[in-house]
Formats: structure tokens, sequence, C-alpha cells
């Protein structure tokens, strides 16, 4: 009876405990419901979509990823990695380490609450919170190791009550493994895997998990320490085999991130436009013409190593919209500074310049593609002194028609155009296309103007001549496709019909062939208008041209500074502008403009001969029929001058050469006209009318050598000091 008696007791207090317990667990749902619902919480959508990392993304005009660049300096957090991308291995590690009743708590660990005081009376100090109390510092204070208050670490287990209520287990540990800060600069499970082991968190195996693990605990612990917690959790995990392998993956973490290889098919827009970390930018980029554009680039200047040539760049534009296609600032690997951008850097533009020139000398009715200007010597007193221009093949070819003087790139008819225009007023006609940094009056650039003395940048230059393939309205091109409404409006810089008498000059294989032959690689398969340059010491080489969608733009040089060894604008950019065309006209042809009303063709026969009869386009009312004239423009006569020794010039004999064998050349200039005779003192050096004598050095003292007259009247002199030979 007694026994039955205790055994209904039993009964009766084990009901009772479940009640107890079925009670307890109400009041606790209930307790975590009434403040779940008193503290707001974002969704999980919210928090993986406002998550910005420390880089921001490049994307084509189609959304395609080109560029990744770190724009945050001050952290290194990548894209979000959703938990089916995690190695699973990565997540048993950590909740092991970190909190191994997360998939059973609320939120909160009774009994973990309870061994952390057991702890703290003990003298050890370990911590209480689970992974969804430190994914609740996470989100609302960004910061899970600082000291927190008693209201802090109240709010902080409100908001992970919450979050348990409102996201899934799942949800939970993945947006926590995304924010966790871990090695140095290293915030997220991608960051880290890709910085400390160089492979994407998929492929985490179980002792790099474990390490993980360990960095969770304490990011900035020293190799050995993280070596003893990872075996220590490799022991837990019941895989105490890997021990020795995460003591080893520990032992050997980088001191630094890795190099963390990615997108990198534009770097050089993605610093322009990238700006804000987290983001993406769509720009007006075609993915595959930014590749082949870049390929062609690099293949080019590859074949050009044995002549000193290290950098390039390319942009390509489209005509109607602006939209810059292809945007290559550097040769990448090739170069000596692959972080400069060759298509924003400022350089002379060679000959570049000269269809902006004529153009506007077309349009003003002062030049026709028929007038002949004189391809001759020409010097230009200057306040610096003479102005002497040169052709680039050091030939003069005498009378030469417009056409034939832009197409062959003649840089003595440019000057006396440039004369004809005026310099102040060609400047600002560079600066109305676009090119802004041709800031400067004119007296600045002088007569040099004419022959690309004024520094621009590839992608100005790029969209002036677009603006000549859009009969001469000009707008400002465009990287970005969301952009706004304003700035788009094109202008009128030249008229109608002198872009179009340019344009089918530029597109003339036959009137360029005197310098640069008729099968050279500006002629394109199908129509295109195209223009070379090369500056001063063959430092930069352009090709710049256009075809009725496209226009492209090339330049070739040395970021250093420093001359190419025989590259000109045909052989260095030239054919990797031909390249680009033929590749963007692959499968329709280009096609000549349209004749402009006001552009009227008449047959020209020029007298004297000077070029074949041919058919030739006017502005209506500058035709000529049956007889074209050379334009005579004013000249500047040569004063007479000592050219050689200078004025000043100290002569230091070489003691190791015998001075019977030291000579000295002098050389005078003075018109054609002028008979002058060249004298040392009172010697005469040569018969009058010889400008150039060689003679033996004169001994040590100071000598003047004298350009005088027949009848010895001085024009000019020039005073030297021979140096005794040291004994």
């Amino acid at each position: 009876m007694r026994k039955l008696t205790f055994v209904a007791a039993i009964t009766r207090v084990a009901r009772v405990g479940v009640l107890v317990l079925i009670i307890g667990a109400l009041s606790v749902s209930l307790s975590t419901a009434i403040i779940a619902a008193l503290t707001p919480t974002a969704t999980f959508d919210e928090i993986r979509h406002g998550a910005l990392g420390s880089e921001s993304t490049l994307l084509s005009r189609d959304g395609e990823p080109l560029q990744r660049l770190r724009v945050d300096m001050t952290r290194r957090q990548l894209e979000w990695t959703a938990l089916d991308s995690i190695s699973p291995s990565v997540v048993r590690a950590v909740v092991a380490a970190e909190d191994h009743r997360f998939w059973w708590h609320f939120g909160f660990d009774p009994a973990s609450g309870v061994s952390a005081l057991m702890d703290q009376f003990g003298g050890r100090g370990r911590g209480a919170s689970t992974i969804t109390m430190q994914l609740a510092g996470l989100l609302t204070e960004g910061d899970r190791f600082g000291r927190r208050s008693l209201d802090e670490k109240l709010a902080q287990f409100r908001y992970a009550i919450a979050l348990e209520h409102r996201w899934s287990k799942q949800q939970i540990v993945e947006a926590y493994l995304n924010l966790v800060p871990l090695r140095g600069e290293l915030v997220g499970i991608r960051a880290a895997s890709l910085g400390l082991f160089g492979h994407a968190p998929d492929a985490l195996d179980e002792a790099e998990s474990a390490v993980i693990a360990a960095l969770v605990r304490s990011p900035s612990a020293s190799r050995s320490v993280l070596a003893r917690r990872a075996c220590s959790l490799m022991n837990k995990t019941d895989k105490p085999e890997g021990c020795a392998r995460a003591e080893t993956v520990a032992a050997t973490l980088p001191s630094h991130p890795l190099a963390m290889s990615g997108l990198d098919e534009a770097p050089h827009l993605a610093r322009r436009l990238l700006t804000r970390a987290g983001t993406s930018v769509r720009s007006t980029l075609d993915a595959s013409l930014q590749r082949f554009a870049a390929e062609t680039l690099r293949n080019r200047l590859a074949s050009l190593a044995d002549r000193n040539v290290e950098d390039g760049a390319v942009v390509v534009l489209d005509n109607v919209s602006g939209d810059v296609l292809a945007y290559i600032g550097s040769s990448g690997d090739m170069s000596g500074a692959a972080a400069v951008d060759g298509a924003a850097a400022l350089r002379q533009p060679g000959s570049t310049l000269k269809p902006f020139l004529y153009g506007v000398a077309i349009e003003q009715r002062w030049l026709t593609a028929a007038s002949l200007l004189d391809d001759a010597p020409l010097a230009l007193t200057t306040p610096n002194g003479l102005y002497v221009p040169q052709n680039y093949d050091r030939d003069f070819k005498g009378a030469v028609s417009v056409r034939s003087a832009l197409a062959a790139s003649l840089n003595v008819p440019a000057v006396r155009t440039l004369q004809l225009v005026g310099v102040e007023r060609f400047r600002q006609t560079l600066q109305s296309f676009g090119m802004s940094s041709v800031k400067h009056d004119g007296e600045y650039y002088g007569y040099g103007l004419a022959l690309g003395g004024g520094d621009t940048s590839l992608l100005a230059l790029a969209n002036a001549y677009r603006a000549l393939a859009n009969a001469g309205a000009w707008s400002p091109a465009h990287l970005q496709m969301e952009r706004g409404t304003s700035g788009g409006e094109s202008v009128r810089v030249l008229s109608a019909e002198a872009s179009f008498i340019i344009s089918d000059i530029l597109a003339d294989s036959a009137a360029r062939a005197s310098t640069f032959g008729l099968a050279s690689p500006l002629s394109a398969r199908s129509w295109a208008a195209v223009k070379t340059g090369t500056s001063k010491g063959m430092r930069d080489n352009w090709a710049i041209g256009y075809t009725d969608r496209y226009t492209v733009g090339v330049w070739v040089g040395n970021f250093s500074g420093a001359p190419m060894w025989d590259v000109s604008g045909v052989t260095g950019a030239a054919p990797i502008w031909r390249e680009i065309v033929d590749h963007l006209h692959a499968n329709q042809s280009s096609r000549a403009p349209n004749v402009p009303a006001g552009v009227v063709q008449r047959e020209v026969v020029f007298a004297p001969t000077v070029e074949p009869v041919r058919r030739e386009w006017f502005v209506a009312g500058t035709e000529s029929t049956t007889k074209v004239t050379t334009i005579s423009l004013p000249t500047t006569e040569v004063a007479p001058r000592v050219l050689a020794p200078a004025d000043g010039t100290v002569i230091a004999p070489d003691p190791d050469i015998p001075a019977a064998r030291q000579s000295m050349l002098i050389r005078a200039e003075a018109p054609q006209a002028t008979r002058v005779c060249l004298k040392l003192g009172a010697q005469s050096l040569a018969p009058c009318g010889i400008r150039e004598a060689m003679v033996k050095l004169p001994p040590p003292g100071r000598h003047q050598i004298r350009l005088e007259t027949a009848s010895g009247a001085l024009l000019a002199q020039a005073i030297v000091e021979v140096r005794g030979v040291p004994r």
C-alpha cells in the first residue's frame, strides 16, 4: 500500500514538474514574444542588401562586372556570401567554438550564462554572448569587442531575442559569418578566406575552418595561440587527426592579407567612377570591345618592345550617343607605371590638331581644299627667337594644296595657315572642341600650337574628332549609363560644310600617299577618316580617326617621358587603330558622310601643274574652276646671325687629342641675297658667300667670330673663349 502511495506520489510530482516546465516554457515564450514585439529590428534582406563592403564594382553597359576596386581603406570586406556558398565545416567549427547550443536556444543561453558567471568568480573571465547576441552587437554597435554597460548589455539581449523571433537560425549564422571581424582589416568570411588562404569560402577545409573559428574568438591572437585553440577545437569536434594540420595552417598564416585576384578589366575608369564603398556603377563600356581593345594594345606593344615602348592607351566612342565603349588607360603589366591613366593624362598631341586649324580656315573662307600653300623653309621671328618648323621627313614639297598638306601632315603649310588664322583664335577653337587644357593665351603657345604645342588628353582629343564625325557638332562624352539629362546637348563648333571637307581629306589615301604610302595602316577596309601625330622627340604618337558610327583614339609612348626609338604615329599607334576599326566594322561597313547642302564639287586644274587634275569639294561660293594660284602669305626674312658656336661659348680642348687635330665648326645664317664673309678676328675663314667653315682650334684666349658684308660692315658676331690645356 505504501509502495503504491510512493509511486503515486512520484507520478504526481512528475506531472507537477512537467506542468511547471510547460508553464515556464510558456512564460519564457510569452516573455520573449513580448520583448521581440517591443524591439524593432531590420529584416534579413535589409541587412544583406545594406551591408556595404569595402569595395565597389564597375559594370559594363549590360551589367557585366568588369572591375572591382577597393574604396574603403579602413577595412577589407567583400561581397555578401550566401550560407550555401560557405563550407559546412566553417559553420560547425564556429558554432562549436562560440555557441555550441546555438541551434536550440532562443537567443540567450541560460546554461552558458551560469557557467560564465561561475568563471567570473573563478577569475577566468569567459563571456556568455551567444552568436545571436554577438550579431546583435555587430548590427547595433558595429563593435563586439568594446566594453558595454549594463544598459547596453540589456539592449543587446533584447535585440538578440527579437532577431531569433524574426530570423531563421540559418539567416542568423549567415549574417554573423559575413559581418564578424577576423584578422586585421579583414571583415567577413569571404575576405578572410581569400586574404588568408587564397580561395573562396566554399573551399575551406576542416583545419582552415578551425583556424577561422579561433580567429573569431581573438582576431589579433598570435599564431601559437591560434594553433593551440584550433587544435583544441579539432579534438572537441571529434577530429583529433586534424590537429597537426590545424596547427600548421595557423603557424603559416600570412603577416599581411594575400593579394585578392579578381575583376581587372577597367582599372583606370574604375578609379574615376567608383567613389563609394559597397556600390556598383554601370559604365558605358562594352565588355567584349573593352577586352578586344586591351588585347590589341598589348599585342602591338609587345612587338615594339625592342623600340623602347612601354605604354599605350585606347578609347572608343559611339558617335551618336557619346558613350565611351572602350577605355584602356594602360598596357598593364607591360607598363613601368601601370597606375597612370593614359586616356586622361595630358600629352602633346603633335599633328593631330591640324584638322581643326584647316577647318577654321575653310569655314572662314580663307582657304579651300584646293588652295596652294608654300611648303618651303620658313623662319618666323618670335619673342623667344626664330621659329623654324621642319616636316616629318625633313623634306619640302614646294607648292602643295591644302588637301595634300593636311593629308600628308606637312608642318610648314600648317604654320603658314596658323599665320592666317591667328594663334589666339585657333586656341579658342581648340577649347570649343572640348580641349580645355589648352588654357593659356596664344602668345604662350606661339606658332608651335599648329604642330601640337598644347597638351591635351586622349579622351578629350578623341571626342573632338567625334565632333568632326558629327558634322561639327560637339557634345560631352559619357562614361556612365545612369547620367542626368543635363550637359548632353550638342553645340555647333564648326560648320557642317567645313567638317565634311576635312573628313573627306582625312579619308583620302591618295592625298596622304606622298608621306605614308598607299598601303599604310591608315587605310581601313571601309570608309574612315584618320590623322596621326608625333610629339617632339618621339615621346608620344597618336592615331585618331572615325567612321560613320565610331571614333577611335590610340596613344603610344612612355609615361616616363623617355623617347621611343624610331616609332611614329603610323608605325606605333596606327596599326592598333586600324585593327580596332576593322573589328568594329567586321559585319557592317562604314559609309562616307552625306554631302551637306552648302558643299559643291568642281574640277580643278593647277597652273603650274603642281598636282594632277581632280574633282574637289568647296564651300559654296569659294569654288574655283580651271586655275588655282598659290596663296601668298607674309614670311619673315632670316636675320643675319652666327649659328655656331653660340655667343659666350667656352671651349675646353681635350688634352688626350693632339692640338693639330682639334677643330671648331663655324656656321652662319643670312638672307640668300646677302653676300656675307666669315672671319675669326681679322682673318678670313672662307671665300665670301660661304656660310660654313671647319677651322683649326684657335689658341687659348677670347676670340671674335665676325659675320661681315663684302664691304666689311659687321652684320653679327659671337665671342668664344678657348681655355688652355691643363699640364
